[in-house]
């Protein structure tokens, strides 16, 4: 990078939480830090941008403990807009600070984000590839402990023994045991992952501040079980969607990883009717109705199975397998009652 560069960096860094707000706004201040979910303004809070200079380094620098990548604040402008010439990066920059545009600056070579890679999609698919099957894992004991015994068609989970997990870029990093669930879009093609850290013996979920977090582009996407032909359910999270399979073992059946994502999930082409498997929340009700008004506009038939706690995988564990079959049974089309093999209590 020139020297003019640096200085847009450094004045980029004297605003950095003016910055963060105005390019990184699905985050938030924690501390002296921005916390979001990556350097493309994704939900979330593995990406950490220093808000002040510290010994640590100077303000503006940031880093995603999920993927390694780290820069600074030209990268997150560059990264949050898509742009693809160095020259539009100084432009947009230089414009934020209200500077003159600095033509010597705008005609520096483009440069690259600092990481084993930029692209969260290739991390993904890395992480997913180095991971192995879940039978005979900890991720089956951790299932298991949930309630959930169908583990039929779960080629999109795996197991890694060492998924490398850091909350804040100020502590070192810990490779714990984690369930990694592939996030694959309507081709199967892989699009982001999601991690689940668990206790080293599959008891519970790790003891860490946040043992659930994704990686990748996941809007429109799902964690998929079973091959869509005209019916399918979507849900948010994956025991919720692993427990409805328990009971339904043939309906094919996506994890969306969370209401937004849900109110956004793609629908398969030739799908006739969806079954919106809710949680009872606030966000889940919105994500319900939000479905609901895009499956009818396309002419997909929308029902709503609703649990009688918070979701399904509650349900399973407070009430059992047959009262859960027996609410789900009144609650699906009776062509689907046969269809995907819900046999009476």
């Amino acid at each position: 990078m020139t020297d003019a560069a640096h200085d847009l960096a450094r004045r980029l860094g004297r605003q950095a939480e003016a910055v963060c707000r105005h390019y990184l706004s699905a985050g938030r201040r924690q501390g002296h830090y921005w916390q979001v979910g990556d350097v493309r303004n994704s939900p979330g809070r593995s990406m950490f941008v220093r808000l002040t200079d510290s010994t640590k380094g100077p303000a503006g620098k940031w880093t995603d403990a999920a993927t390694g990548e780290h820069g600074d604040l030209l990268d997150v402008i560059r990264e949050s807009r898509g742009l693809p010439h160095f020259s539009d990066v100084v432009a947009e920059a230089e414009a934020f600070l209200r500077l003159p545009r600095s033509w010597q600056v705008a005609e520096a070579p483009v440069f690259r984000t600092n990481g084993p890679s930029r692209d969260p999609v290739t991390s993904a698919c890395r992480l997913f590839a180095a991971a192995q099957p879940i039978t005979g894992t900890i991720v089956e004991t951790y299932l298991r402990k949930r309630g959930i015994t169908a583990l039929h068609e779960t080629g999109s989970l795996r197991f890694h023994p060492l998924c490398y997990y850091r909350l804040d870029p100020r502590e070192p990093i810990q490779p714990l045991p984690a369930m990694i669930a592939a996030v694959t879009d309507l081709r199967g093609r892989i699009m982001g992952i999601h991690r689940t850290w668990l206790a080293p013996d599959g008891s519970d979920k790790a003891a860490i501040a946040t043992p659930r977090r994704a990686m990748g582009h996941l809007l429109e996407h799902a964690v998929r079980f079973g091959r869509v032909d005209d019916v399918m359910a979507a849900g948010e999270g994956i025991e919720t969607i692993l427990s409805l399979r328990g009971v339904l073992p043939s309906l094919p059946t996506a994890a969306a990883l969370s209401a937004a994502h849900l109110s956004a999930i793609a629908f398969p082409p030739g799908l006739r009717r969806l079954y919106i498997v809710r949680d009872t929340d606030p966000a889940g009700n919105r994500a319900r109705d939000s479905l609901i008004a895009r499956a009818n506009s396309t002419g997909i038939e929308a029902i709503v199975l609703s649990p009688t706690l918070g979701d399904f995988n509650e349900d399973l564990r407070a009430f059992g397998v047959d009262a859960l079959r027996a609410r789900l049974r009144c609650q699906l089309a009776p062509e689907d009652v046969v269809r995907f093999s819900v046999t009476s209590p």
